[in-house]
C-alpha cells in the first residue's frame, strides 16, 4: 500500500532570491547613508588643506591674548560689531575672514560667528596649511 501523495514537495529553501534582496538592501544603504548624516567637522582646526578664496571683504583676527583685530586695525570686543556693521553696510555678499590664532577659547570664535550670523554675513574660518 503505497500511502504517499502525488504532490512532493520540497523541504529546501532556495538562498539565491534572499541573498538578491539583501544585496539590493545594502547597496540602498549605501548609497543613502551620505545624505542621511551630516558630514562629520574636523576638530582640527589651525592646519587643514582646503582652497583659498579670492574674494575677501575683510578679516577678523583673534590672538592667544584674546584681542581682536579687523584687518590690522585692533578693536575691542564691545565694538566688535559696531565696526563690522559699519565697514560691511553697503558691500554686496559680505565674507569675513575668521582667524582664530591656536589656543584661543572656542566661544571667542563663537561670538564671531554669531555676529555675522545676527547680520547675516558668510563667515570662512581660516587655517594655515598642512
Amino acid at each position: 500500500m503505497n500511502l504517499r501523495g502525488r504532490n512532493k514537495i520540497s523541504p529546501e529553501f532556495s538562498m539565491s532570491s534572499m541573498t538578491d534582496i539583501v544585496f539590493l538592501l545594502l547597496v540602498f544603504f549605501m548609497l543613502t547613508s551620505p545624505v542621511i548624516t551630516p558630514e562629520a567637522l574636523d576638530l582640527i582646526l589651525p592646519k587643514a588643506k582646503g582652497k583659498t578664496s579670492n574674494v575677501q571683504s575683510l578679516s577678523v583676527s583673534i590672538t592667544k591674548d584674546l584681542q581682536y583685530y579687523i584687518n590690522k586695525e585692533r578693536v575691542t570686543e564691545s565694538n566688535l560689531e559696531r565696526k563690522l556693521t559699519t565697514r560691511l553696510g553697503s558691500v554686496e555678499d559680505p565674507t569675513i575672514i575668521l582667524r582664530a590664532e591656536e589656543g584661543v577659547p572656542i566661544e571667542k570664535a563663537v561670538r564671531v560667528m554669531d555676529i555675522a550670523n545676527r547680520n547675516r554675513y558668510k563667515v570662512v574660518l581660516a587655517v594655515r596649511p598642512d
